[in-house]
């Protein structure tokens, strides 16, 4: 077992190399190339923008990387919003779809890069790690830059959705069928796994954008305050 462990690290490890080296070169392929042609906005900055990883510039790196999908976050949130003002779309909708899903794309990446390693403690670890980030941390910090230094005074955030305590009890049901799922598979990540996490994030996106998109038909779910 350790050794197929080792197989697989160096086989993850060379494939990044190669990924990593073949970034700005042409595929083949028609789909392929219009793929390539449409992602070079994202691409050639990350190419020339970044200093490659090594034992004197790792922590630049990492910095600079951060920077990059800030940028790259700040610019999706301002499309998204385009795309509600257009499309007429709820910003908690879009939220809850659209935007969840390409800022979390760093996480999944991550966790992919992890779990073809051999590490499925570290790959679960970082997808819970990162999500409790997000809400101790990601959600209060912007707050308080805004409240604080950007208008200051009494000036508060509001949250407009009237059904924050469903949505919050949601997704304490969710993580225990994500818990029972795990265990019911014997801690393993499987192909039984991935679906099963397909199937409950299908069932959340139903339930949030049915309750969201029709406020009037749901109003026995708001617990007023």
């Amino acid at each position: 077992q350790e050794e197929a462990q080792e197989e697989a690290q160096e086989e993850a490890q060379e494939e990044e190399e190669e990924d990593d080296a073949n970034l700005l070169q042409r595929p083949e392929g028609r789909k392929d190339m219009i793929i390539f042609y449409l992602s070079l906005p994202v691409y050639i900055p990350l190419a020339y923008g970044i200093p490659r990883p090594s034992k004197k510039w790792f922590l630049a790196t990492f910095l600079i990387s951060l920077l990059w999908i800030a940028g790259f976050s700040f610019l999706l949130v301002y499309c998204v919003e385009i795309l509600g003002q257009v499309l007429g779309i709820s910003y908690l909708i879009l939220g809850f779809t659209v935007l969840a899903a390409g800022t979390s794309i760093p996480d999944a990446v991550s966790s992919m890069a992890v779990a073809r390693l051999g590490e499925g403690d570290m790959a679960v670890s970082s997808s819970v790690g990162s999500n409790i980030f997000d809400i101790l941390v990601g959600l209060p910090i912007p707050w308080m830059l805004k409240i604080g230094i950007v208008e200051g005074g009494n000036y508060s955030v509001n949250i407009k959705s009237p059904f924050l305590v469903f949505d919050v009890i949601l997704l304490l049901f969710m993580v225990v069928c994500v818990v029972v799922s795990i265990h019911l598979l014997k801690w393993t990540l499987n192909r039984s796994l991935g679906l099963t996490m397909a199937a409950l994030y299908i069932f959340f996106l139903v339930v949030v954008i049915t309750v969201e998109g029709n406020p009037d038909s749901f109003q026995w779910l708001v617990i007023k305050q």
